[in-house]
């Protein structure tokens, strides 16, 4: 209940984390969060200005004694994720989150919870209501389609903004300084294969794959967690000698999730050889993806016979290309310790009525890799013969060595925490890069509380974290 939220410490930004996510934000329709972010800056006499996509600029003066100070950027994005899981009834075009405390956790029930970015800009929305925080000028930037492609980063307008500095809240770990982050483009197929009217005297069953961790495409790529649709297309391979053909495959659904779920429709001629080859391949994905996923399920219920199957031959290239094509860490950085450099996600694969639509994201924080692992990521599909394209490009953010604003970071969090942050790039896209080649010269670091499980429905975000990050962000205001 939004209730528990509203009592927690601190209240202020807590209770318009409530607000924000009482109001649906999915990506590409937030002109609803979009239009209670305009009144409230209204409301609080502020001056409000947008421009040509629809991205927020809400100016502060500087409080009293800090005129001189630079004017400084505070940074978030309005969307969210929206994901649940599939036994979840939950309408995201017209409800609210439903949030509790778990402990010293914030969670939803069966859905993302938002955190991811809304805590970030709970918090700027806090500083600009304040009477009594410290601050330079502030020019809070609120930007649109951040989730689905970067959008509102990509098509910022010019001019707008004055600060040199920037203070992205849009990371999840609250001993981190972020200060670079990888580069992004999305692979898109489409291909059209035969079907065959199914065969008489076969059985059909409907396979369901489930209960994986999923996650952040970015951020737990590394973890080695499973991939619903690489493992769904393996099992489905080790059936194939039950006479198994596919009728339609639908797995996965965002672009920067790892996919949890995926379901296939199939008839076989052989019930109790398709059942104890099933059988074998759960227990065996299963014995291997125990310690990263302990709840993974595969299940088979009898259904009715589709009307039409895949053609055999393009039945296996369809499993081919899924099972060859590569997804997780494609190469790890030679400069930088334990980070990924490049990577690539198969987010999405629906199959059905003759035609395959796949979509996936690769990342990566060198230009020439980004390239590499997008063409890796087509190949099996240009020998499919398929439609490859190639969207949404945006590049990463160079970490800047010589950045002030770190330092000055670094030298609060160390006299506040008693230890030094990490400071670091990670893999998931931010803003910053992009925003950094609209406006020249920025000064950026990026960071914020613990959330865990960020684009799937374990999202969480951690209550004391969030106290620790509140207390630093409000010093570094004081101290910039």
């Amino acid at each position: 209940m939004s209730s528990q939220i509203r009592q927690l410490e601190p209240p202020v930004p807590w209770n318009f984390f409530a607000d924000l996510n009482a109001i649906p934000r999915p990506s590409k329709r937030e002109q609803r969060i979009a239009q209670w972010v305009m009144d409230f800056g209204k409301r609080h006499a502020l001056e409000v200005l947008t421009d040509d996509f629809g991205n927020i600029i809400i100016k502060k003066p500087a409080s009293p004694g800090r005129e001189k100070s630079p004017v400084t950027i505070l940074q978030g994005h309005l969307d969210m994720v929206h994901s649940k899981n599939a036994d979840v009834k939950f309408d995201f075009e017209t409800q609210g989150i439903d949030m509790f405390v778990d402990g010293d956790w914030v969670r939803a029930r069966g859905t993302t919870l938002g955190a991811d970015n809304g805590l970030g800009v709970a918090a700027i929305l806090a500083v600009l209501a304040s009477k009594d925080i410290s601050h330079p000028a502030l020019e809070a930037l609120f930007t649109l389609d951040e989730e689905q492609g970067l959008g509102g980063a990509k098509n910022l307008g010019r001019g707008i903004l004055k600060g040199k500095v920037l203070l992205n809240l849009d990371t999840e770990e609250d001993h981190v300084l972020t200060i670079g982050c990888a580069g992004g483009i999305d692979t898109l197929v489409d291909w059209n294969y035969k079907q065959d009217e199914t065969p008489a005297n076969l059985t059909a069953f409907k396979i369901k794959l489930s209960s994986l961790q999923g996650g952040h495409s970015g951020m737990d790529i590394n973890r080695g967690r499973g991939n619903a649709n690489k493992l769904l297309a393996r099992v489905l391979m080790a059936c194939l000698p039950s006479g198994l053909r596919i009728s339609s495959f639908d797995g996965g659904n965002l672009r920067n999730e790892i996919p949890r779920e995926a379901g296939a429709v199939v008839a076989v001629r052989n019930v109790k050889k398709f059942q104890k080859l099933l059988a074998a391949a759960t227990e065996e994905v299963a014995t291997e993806y125990r310690t990263v996923e302990p709840n993974l399920q595969v299940a088979a219920v009898e259904t009715a016979i589709p009307a039409v199957v895949m053609r055999r031959a393009d039945q296996a290239k369809f499993l081919n290309a899924i099972r060859s094509v590569h997804n997780g860490v494609y190469r790890m950085s030679p400069d930088i310790e334990g980070l990924v450099e490049a990577s690539t996600n198969l987010s999405r694969v629906k199959l059905g009525d003759g035609h395959l639509r796949v979509e996936s994201l690769q990342r990566s924080s060198v230009e020439s890799s980004k390239a590499d692992v997008a063409a890796a990521f087509r190949a099996p599909f240009d020998l499919l013969g398929a439609t490859v394209e190639n969207a949404n490009e945006y590049p990463g953010w160079k970490p800047n060595p010589n950045s002030k604003l770190v330092t000055k970071m670094a030298m609060k969090y160390q006299e506040i925490f008693g230890e030094t942050p990490v400071i670091e790039a990670c893999h998931a896209g931010l803003e910053c890069g992009i925003i950094g080649q609209a406006y020249k010269g920025l000064d950026m670091v990026s960071f914020g509380p613990l959330i865990m499980g960020a684009h799937s429905p374990d999202e969480r975000a951690s209550v004391s974290s969030f106290q620790k990050f509140w207390g630093f962000y409000i010093a570094v205001l004081a101290a910039i």
